[in-house]
Protein backbone atom coordinates (compact mmCIF):
# COMPACT_ATOMS: atom_id res chain seq x y z
CA UNK A 1 0.00 0.00 0.00
CA UNK A 2 1.30 3.43 -0.92
CA UNK A 3 1.49 5.67 2.16
CA UNK A 4 0.38 8.67 0.11
CA UNK A 5 -2.96 7.18 -0.91
CA UNK A 6 -6.08 8.58 0.63
CA UNK A 7 -8.03 6.03 2.73
CA UNK A 8 -10.74 5.47 0.10
CA UNK A 9 -8.21 4.33 -2.52
CA UNK A 10 -7.02 1.40 -0.39
CA UNK A 11 -10.40 -0.32 -0.58
CA UNK A 12 -11.33 0.44 -4.19
CA UNK A 13 -11.84 -2.48 -6.60
CA UNK A 14 -11.63 -0.73 -10.00
CA UNK A 15 -13.66 -1.63 -13.06
CA UNK A 16 -11.79 -3.77 -15.58
CA UNK A 17 -12.61 -2.65 -19.15
CA UNK A 18 -12.74 -5.05 -22.05
CA UNK A 19 -9.36 -5.92 -23.51
CA UNK A 20 -8.08 -3.87 -26.45
CA UNK A 21 -5.45 -6.33 -27.83
CA UNK A 22 -3.03 -5.37 -30.57
CA UNK A 23 -3.08 -8.50 -32.71
CA UNK A 24 -2.91 -8.67 -36.48
CA UNK A 25 -6.02 -9.81 -38.37
CA UNK A 26 -7.98 -9.71 -35.13
CA UNK A 27 -11.70 -10.52 -35.04
CA UNK A 28 -12.62 -8.34 -32.08
CA UNK A 29 -15.92 -9.38 -30.55
CA UNK A 30 -15.31 -8.59 -26.88
CA UNK A 31 -16.29 -4.98 -26.15
CA UNK A 32 -19.64 -4.47 -27.94
CA UNK A 33 -18.31 -1.86 -30.32
CA UNK A 34 -20.27 -1.23 -33.48
CA UNK A 35 -18.65 -3.02 -36.46
CA UNK A 36 -19.66 -0.19 -38.78
CA UNK A 37 -18.01 3.22 -38.81
CA UNK A 38 -19.64 6.46 -37.65
CA UNK A 39 -22.01 8.41 -39.82
CA UNK A 40 -20.12 10.11 -42.68
CA UNK A 41 -21.88 13.32 -41.65
CA UNK A 42 -20.44 12.96 -38.14
CA UNK A 43 -16.93 12.46 -39.50
CA UNK A 44 -17.25 15.49 -41.75
CA UNK A 45 -18.56 17.62 -38.87
CA UNK A 46 -15.57 16.64 -36.72
CA UNK A 47 -13.14 17.45 -39.52
CA UNK A 48 -14.77 20.84 -39.91
CA UNK A 49 -14.43 21.45 -36.16
CA UNK A 50 -10.65 20.99 -36.23
CA UNK A 51 -9.49 24.53 -36.69
CA UNK A 52 -8.43 27.65 -34.84
CA UNK A 53 -11.51 27.41 -32.61
CA UNK A 54 -9.86 24.56 -30.69
CA UNK A 55 -7.94 27.21 -28.75
CA UNK A 56 -11.27 28.16 -27.15
CA UNK A 57 -13.18 26.25 -24.51
CA UNK A 58 -16.21 24.35 -25.81
CA UNK A 59 -19.77 25.23 -24.88
CA UNK A 60 -19.94 24.01 -21.26
CA UNK A 61 -23.64 23.19 -21.60
CA UNK A 62 -23.55 21.61 -25.09
CA UNK A 63 -26.70 23.56 -25.91
CA UNK A 64 -26.85 22.66 -29.63
CA UNK A 65 -26.51 18.95 -28.87
CA UNK A 66 -29.07 19.09 -26.07
CA UNK A 67 -31.54 20.88 -28.34
CA UNK A 68 -31.04 18.32 -31.13
CA UNK A 69 -31.45 15.41 -28.71
CA UNK A 70 -34.55 16.98 -27.21
CA UNK A 71 -36.12 17.31 -30.64
CA UNK A 72 -35.16 13.76 -31.61
CA UNK A 73 -36.46 12.29 -28.36
CA UNK A 74 -39.52 14.56 -28.12
CA UNK A 75 -38.65 16.07 -24.77
CA UNK A 76 -37.63 19.55 -23.63
CA UNK A 77 -33.97 20.63 -23.62
CA UNK A 78 -34.10 21.11 -19.85
CA UNK A 79 -34.86 17.39 -19.57
CA UNK A 80 -31.53 16.43 -21.20
CA UNK A 81 -28.08 16.06 -19.64
CA UNK A 82 -24.93 15.20 -21.62
CA UNK A 83 -21.61 13.89 -20.40
CA UNK A 84 -18.31 12.26 -21.30
CA UNK A 85 -19.73 8.86 -22.16
CA UNK A 86 -22.64 7.25 -20.34
CA UNK A 87 -20.16 6.05 -17.69
CA UNK A 88 -19.62 9.64 -16.57
CA UNK A 89 -23.36 10.31 -16.71
CA UNK A 90 -23.91 7.23 -14.53
CA UNK A 91 -21.15 8.32 -12.15
CA UNK A 92 -22.90 11.66 -11.63
CA UNK A 93 -26.21 9.87 -11.13
CA UNK A 94 -24.68 7.59 -8.49
CA UNK A 95 -23.40 10.57 -6.54
CA UNK A 96 -26.27 12.97 -7.21
CA UNK A 97 -29.28 10.64 -7.05
CA UNK A 98 -28.47 7.09 -5.95
CA UNK A 99 -26.66 7.75 -2.67
CA UNK A 100 -29.58 7.52 -0.27
CA UNK A 101 -30.20 6.46 3.35
CA UNK A 102 -31.46 3.04 2.25
CA UNK A 103 -29.37 0.73 0.02
CA UNK A 104 -29.26 1.00 -3.75
CA UNK A 105 -30.76 -2.07 -5.47
CA UNK A 106 -29.40 -3.56 -8.70
CA UNK A 107 -29.23 -7.07 -10.24
CA UNK A 108 -26.69 -9.63 -9.08
CA UNK A 109 -25.62 -10.11 -12.71
CA UNK A 110 -25.32 -6.73 -14.37
CA UNK A 111 -22.94 -4.00 -15.52
CA UNK A 112 -19.88 -4.42 -13.31
CA UNK A 113 -19.29 -0.68 -13.00
CA UNK A 114 -22.23 -0.39 -10.58
CA UNK A 115 -20.46 -1.92 -7.57
CA UNK A 116 -17.35 0.08 -8.47
CA UNK A 117 -19.28 3.33 -8.19
CA UNK A 118 -20.77 2.15 -4.90
CA UNK A 119 -17.26 1.63 -3.57
CA UNK A 120 -16.04 4.97 -4.87
CA UNK A 121 -18.91 6.98 -3.41
CA UNK A 122 -19.56 4.94 -0.27
CA UNK A 123 -23.03 3.80 -1.35
CA UNK A 124 -24.73 0.91 0.43
CA UNK A 125 -26.10 -1.62 -2.05
CA UNK A 126 -28.21 -4.77 -2.26
CA UNK A 127 -27.99 -7.14 -5.22
CA UNK A 128 -31.26 -8.63 -6.42
CA UNK A 129 -30.87 -12.11 -7.96
CA UNK A 130 -32.00 -12.59 -11.53
CA UNK A 131 -34.41 -15.47 -12.15
CA UNK A 132 -33.08 -18.91 -13.05
CA UNK A 133 -33.49 -18.04 -16.74
CA UNK A 134 -31.48 -14.82 -16.15
CA UNK A 135 -34.51 -12.56 -16.62
CA UNK A 136 -35.11 -9.54 -14.41
CA UNK A 137 -38.43 -9.75 -12.50
CA UNK A 138 -40.25 -6.48 -11.87
CA UNK A 139 -41.83 -7.79 -8.67
CA UNK A 140 -38.39 -8.21 -7.09
CA UNK A 141 -37.92 -4.44 -7.19
CA UNK A 142 -41.19 -3.49 -5.48
CA UNK A 143 -41.34 -2.64 -1.75
CA UNK A 144 -41.74 -5.75 0.40
CA UNK A 145 -42.91 -4.64 3.82
CA UNK A 146 -40.01 -2.97 5.57
CA UNK A 147 -37.69 -4.11 2.79
CA UNK A 148 -37.57 -1.27 0.30
CA UNK A 149 -34.94 0.34 -1.87
CA UNK A 150 -33.32 3.69 -1.35
CA UNK A 151 -32.70 3.85 -5.11
CA UNK A 152 -32.76 1.44 -8.07
CA UNK A 153 -30.60 1.01 -11.17
CA UNK A 154 -30.45 -1.65 -13.86
CA UNK A 155 -29.61 -1.87 -17.57
CA UNK A 156 -32.33 -2.63 -20.07
CA UNK A 157 -31.43 -4.72 -22.02
CA UNK A 158 -29.37 -6.10 -19.18
CA UNK A 159 -25.63 -6.53 -19.49
CA UNK A 160 -24.01 -8.96 -19.95
CA UNK A 161 -27.09 -11.14 -20.53
CA UNK A 162 -28.83 -9.07 -23.25
CA UNK A 163 -32.25 -9.92 -21.77
CA UNK A 164 -34.98 -7.29 -22.08
CA UNK A 165 -37.70 -6.11 -19.71
CA UNK A 166 -40.87 -4.84 -21.38
CA UNK A 167 -42.25 -1.34 -20.95
CA UNK A 168 -45.17 -2.48 -18.77
CA UNK A 169 -42.77 -4.07 -16.29
CA UNK A 170 -40.52 -1.02 -16.35
CA UNK A 171 -43.49 1.12 -15.45
CA UNK A 172 -44.41 -1.26 -12.60
CA UNK A 173 -40.98 -0.68 -11.05
CA UNK A 174 -41.01 3.08 -11.49
CA UNK A 175 -44.64 3.54 -10.39
CA UNK A 176 -44.18 1.11 -7.49
CA UNK A 177 -41.33 3.19 -6.04
CA UNK A 178 -42.64 6.77 -6.22
CA UNK A 179 -40.31 8.07 -3.49
CA UNK A 180 -37.23 6.40 -4.97
CA UNK A 181 -34.99 7.51 -7.87
CA UNK A 182 -34.95 4.84 -10.58
CA UNK A 183 -32.21 4.89 -13.23
CA UNK A 184 -32.64 2.74 -16.35
CA UNK A 185 -29.39 2.30 -18.24
CA UNK A 186 -30.31 1.92 -21.92
CA UNK A 187 -26.88 1.57 -23.52
CA UNK A 188 -28.19 -1.18 -25.82
CA UNK A 189 -31.85 -0.28 -26.22
CA UNK A 190 -31.55 0.67 -29.91
CA UNK A 191 -30.94 -2.95 -30.92
CA UNK A 192 -34.43 -4.23 -30.22
CA UNK A 193 -35.64 -2.81 -26.93
CA UNK A 194 -38.48 -0.45 -26.11
CA UNK A 195 -37.18 2.65 -24.37
CA UNK A 196 -38.57 3.90 -21.07
CA UNK A 197 -38.41 7.47 -22.42
CA UNK A 198 -42.24 7.68 -22.85
CA UNK A 199 -42.52 7.31 -19.06
CA UNK A 200 -40.29 10.26 -18.20
CA UNK A 201 -43.01 12.93 -18.27
CA UNK A 202 -45.30 10.85 -16.05
CA UNK A 203 -42.75 9.85 -13.41
CA UNK A 204 -40.49 12.51 -11.86
CA UNK A 205 -38.37 9.77 -10.22
CA UNK A 206 -37.23 8.22 -13.53
CA UNK A 207 -33.89 8.89 -15.23
CA UNK A 208 -33.07 7.19 -18.55
CA UNK A 209 -29.41 7.00 -19.61
CA UNK A 210 -28.21 6.29 -23.15
CA UNK A 211 -24.96 6.46 -25.10
CA UNK A 212 -23.55 7.25 -28.54
CA UNK A 213 -20.96 4.47 -28.15
CA UNK A 214 -23.00 1.51 -29.41
CA UNK A 215 -25.74 2.19 -31.93
CA UNK A 216 -24.11 5.39 -33.22
CA UNK A 217 -20.58 3.94 -33.61
CA UNK A 218 -18.94 6.67 -31.53
CA UNK A 219 -17.34 4.74 -28.67
CA UNK A 220 -14.08 6.57 -29.31
CA UNK A 221 -15.76 9.96 -28.98
CA UNK A 222 -17.20 9.42 -25.46
CA UNK A 223 -20.67 10.94 -25.48
CA UNK A 224 -23.54 9.88 -23.25
CA UNK A 225 -26.76 11.50 -22.11
CA UNK A 226 -29.61 11.25 -19.65
CA UNK A 227 -33.27 12.23 -19.91
CA UNK A 228 -35.52 12.89 -16.95
CA UNK A 229 -37.52 15.40 -14.96
CA UNK A 230 -35.77 18.80 -14.81
CA UNK A 231 -35.27 18.31 -11.07
CA UNK A 232 -33.19 15.18 -11.67
CA UNK A 233 -31.25 16.85 -14.47
CA UNK A 234 -30.42 19.75 -12.15
CA UNK A 235 -28.85 17.29 -9.70
CA UNK A 236 -26.58 15.97 -12.47
CA UNK A 237 -25.68 19.48 -13.59
CA UNK A 238 -24.75 20.45 -10.03
CA UNK A 239 -22.43 17.44 -9.74
CA UNK A 240 -20.96 18.05 -13.21
CA UNK A 241 -20.22 21.68 -12.47
CA UNK A 242 -18.51 20.65 -9.24
CA UNK A 243 -16.34 18.19 -11.14
CA UNK A 244 -15.72 19.26 -14.76
CA UNK A 245 -17.67 22.07 -16.40
CA UNK A 246 -16.45 21.12 -19.90
CA UNK A 247 -17.07 17.37 -20.26
CA UNK A 248 -17.62 17.39 -24.03
CA UNK A 249 -14.97 18.92 -26.29
CA UNK A 250 -15.72 20.72 -29.53
CA UNK A 251 -15.15 17.64 -31.70
CA UNK A 252 -17.41 15.49 -29.54
CA UNK A 253 -20.21 18.01 -29.64
CA UNK A 254 -19.92 18.43 -33.41
CA UNK A 255 -19.77 14.71 -34.14
CA UNK A 256 -22.61 13.78 -31.81
CA UNK A 257 -24.84 16.54 -33.18
CA UNK A 258 -24.29 15.41 -36.77
CA UNK A 259 -24.93 11.81 -35.78
CA UNK A 260 -28.32 12.73 -34.32
CA UNK A 261 -29.16 14.51 -37.55
CA UNK A 262 -28.26 11.49 -39.72
CA UNK A 263 -31.20 9.26 -38.85
CA UNK A 264 -31.04 7.20 -42.03
CA UNK A 265 -27.48 6.01 -41.36
CA UNK A 266 -28.35 5.14 -37.77
CA UNK A 267 -31.36 3.06 -38.82
CA UNK A 268 -29.41 1.21 -41.51
CA UNK A 269 -26.58 0.19 -39.15
CA UNK A 270 -29.09 -0.85 -36.51
CA UNK A 271 -30.96 -3.00 -39.00
CA UNK A 272 -27.80 -4.75 -40.21
CA UNK A 273 -26.66 -5.60 -36.67
CA UNK A 274 -30.06 -6.97 -35.66
CA UNK A 275 -30.19 -9.11 -38.79
CA UNK A 276 -26.69 -10.48 -38.20
CA UNK A 277 -27.57 -11.20 -34.57
CA UNK A 278 -30.51 -13.38 -35.52
CA UNK A 279 -28.40 -15.33 -38.01
CA UNK A 280 -25.65 -15.81 -35.42
CA UNK A 281 -28.12 -17.03 -32.79
CA UNK A 282 -29.48 -19.62 -35.21
CA UNK A 283 -26.00 -20.78 -36.21
CA UNK A 284 -24.82 -21.15 -32.61
CA UNK A 285 -28.02 -22.98 -31.76
CA UNK A 286 -27.27 -25.51 -34.50
CA UNK A 287 -23.87 -26.08 -32.83
CA UNK A 288 -25.57 -26.94 -29.55
CA UNK A 289 -25.14 -23.61 -27.76
CA UNK A 290 -27.73 -22.25 -25.38
CA UNK A 291 -28.19 -18.60 -26.30
CA UNK A 292 -30.13 -16.23 -24.07
CA UNK A 293 -32.71 -14.05 -25.83
CA UNK A 294 -30.91 -10.83 -26.74
CA UNK A 295 -32.15 -7.35 -27.55
CA UNK A 296 -28.59 -5.97 -27.60
CA UNK A 297 -25.68 -5.88 -30.05
CA UNK A 298 -24.20 -8.94 -28.33
CA UNK A 299 -25.31 -12.41 -27.34
CA UNK A 300 -24.69 -14.45 -24.20
CA UNK A 301 -24.12 -18.13 -24.93
CA UNK A 302 -22.85 -21.33 -23.34
CA UNK A 303 -22.27 -24.87 -24.55
CA UNK A 304 -23.36 -27.75 -22.27
CA UNK A 305 -20.35 -29.89 -23.17
CA UNK A 306 -17.56 -27.30 -23.30
CA UNK A 307 -16.08 -25.04 -20.63
CA UNK A 308 -16.57 -21.34 -21.30
CA UNK A 309 -13.05 -20.28 -20.35
CA UNK A 310 -11.55 -23.04 -22.50
CA UNK A 311 -13.66 -21.96 -25.48
CA UNK A 312 -12.51 -18.37 -25.00
CA UNK A 313 -8.86 -19.44 -24.94
CA UNK A 314 -9.29 -21.64 -28.00
CA UNK A 315 -10.85 -18.78 -29.94
CA UNK A 316 -8.02 -16.49 -28.94
CA UNK A 317 -5.46 -18.84 -30.50
CA UNK A 318 -7.40 -18.23 -33.71
CA UNK A 319 -7.21 -14.41 -33.19
CA UNK A 320 -10.91 -14.20 -32.26
CA UNK A 321 -11.57 -12.34 -29.00
CA UNK A 322 -14.79 -12.70 -27.01
CA UNK A 323 -15.55 -11.77 -23.37
CA UNK A 324 -15.54 -14.37 -20.61
CA UNK A 325 -16.59 -13.46 -17.05
CA UNK A 326 -15.17 -15.67 -14.32
CA UNK A 327 -18.07 -14.92 -12.01
CA UNK A 328 -20.65 -17.06 -10.19
CA UNK A 329 -23.65 -18.21 -12.28
CA UNK A 330 -22.16 -16.99 -15.58
CA UNK A 331 -18.68 -18.52 -15.72
CA UNK A 332 -19.72 -20.90 -18.51
CA UNK A 333 -21.04 -18.14 -20.75
CA UNK A 334 -19.33 -16.18 -23.49
CA UNK A 335 -20.45 -12.66 -24.31
CA UNK A 336 -20.05 -12.25 -28.04
CA UNK A 337 -20.36 -8.90 -29.79
CA UNK A 338 -22.37 -8.98 -33.01
CA UNK A 339 -19.86 -8.04 -35.69
CA UNK A 340 -20.24 -7.96 -39.44
CA UNK A 341 -21.58 -11.00 -41.28
CA UNK A 342 -17.99 -11.84 -42.23
CA UNK A 343 -16.69 -11.61 -38.66
CA UNK A 344 -19.52 -13.72 -37.29
CA UNK A 345 -18.94 -16.26 -40.06
CA UNK A 346 -15.31 -16.57 -38.98
CA UNK A 347 -16.44 -17.04 -35.38
CA UNK A 348 -18.89 -19.81 -36.28
CA UNK A 349 -16.28 -21.57 -38.43
CA UNK A 350 -13.77 -21.43 -35.58
CA UNK A 351 -16.27 -22.73 -33.03
CA UNK A 352 -17.25 -25.56 -35.40
CA UNK A 353 -13.61 -26.57 -35.66
CA UNK A 354 -13.09 -26.35 -31.88
CA UNK A 355 -16.19 -28.39 -31.04
CA UNK A 356 -15.23 -31.09 -33.51
CA UNK A 357 -11.95 -31.41 -31.66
Amino acid sequence: MNPYWSPIVHDLVPYVPGEQPKLEQLVKLNTNENPYGPSPRALEAMRAATGDSLRLYPDPNSEALKTALAGHLRVRPEQVFVGNGSDEVLAHAFLGLLKQARPLWFPDITYSFYPVYCGLYGIQSRTVPLAADFSLRAEDYLPQGELRAGAIIFPNPNAPTGCLLGLDDLERIVAGNPEVPVVIDEAYVDFGGESALPLVDRYPNLLVVQTFSKSRSLAGLRVGFAVGHPGLIEALERVKNSFNSYPLDRLAQAGALASVQDGAYFLDCRRKIMSTRETLVAQLGSLGFEVLPSAANFIFARHPAHDGAALSRALRTRTIIVRHFAKPRIDQFLRITVGTDEQCGLLVAALTEILQG
